[in-house]
């Protein structure tokens, strides 16, 4: 009987870092990975379904400010849902994976997102650049 007053009391006196995650967190975190999944450039077929009409609603939304905005819009659209994408990967991955609630650093968080998300562009544009791989044909400025 002392035992289970001690173990009850020692659950009750545990901190919350120490908790284990709700069900709701774990998933909020699979939902955030799955979306973010949808959005990042990992997923192959995405940019037909979700990133270019997200990208040309930017265009446009850009564009009702001026006309010349559309194309540079649609570019930057594009770029924030792939970087948006990774985020929301990120995310949600520290909610599933991680085994205890910690001090999380949202600005730490985003900046690694940022980089990272950069880093891939410029990596995908030097591939180009140096025709390692290839771009469609009406990429080209043949």
């Amino acid at each position: 009987m002392n035992e289970i007053k001690k173990s009850s009391q020692e659950l009750l006196s545990q901190s919350p870092e120490s908790v284990p995650k709700t069900l709701l967190q774990k998933l909020r975190g699979g939902f955030c990975l799955v979306i973010g999944y949808l959005l990042s450039p990992l997923c192959w077929w995405n940019d037909l379904v979700f990133n270019l009409p997200i990208a040309y609603l930017f265009g446009y939304i850009c564009s009702l400010f001026t006309p010349k905005l559309l194309m540079p819009g649609v570019i930057i659209g594009y770029w924030l849902s792939n970087i948006i994408g990774i985020l929301l990967m990120q995310a949600g991955a520290i909610d599933v994976l991680q085994k205890q609630n910690q001090e999380r650093n949202l600005k730490k968080e985003l900046l690694t997102g940022l980089v990272s998300s950069t880093a891939y562009t410029f990596l995908i544009l030097v591939l180009i650049q140096f025709k390692i791989i290839d771009t469609p044909s009406f990429f080209s400025g043949s």
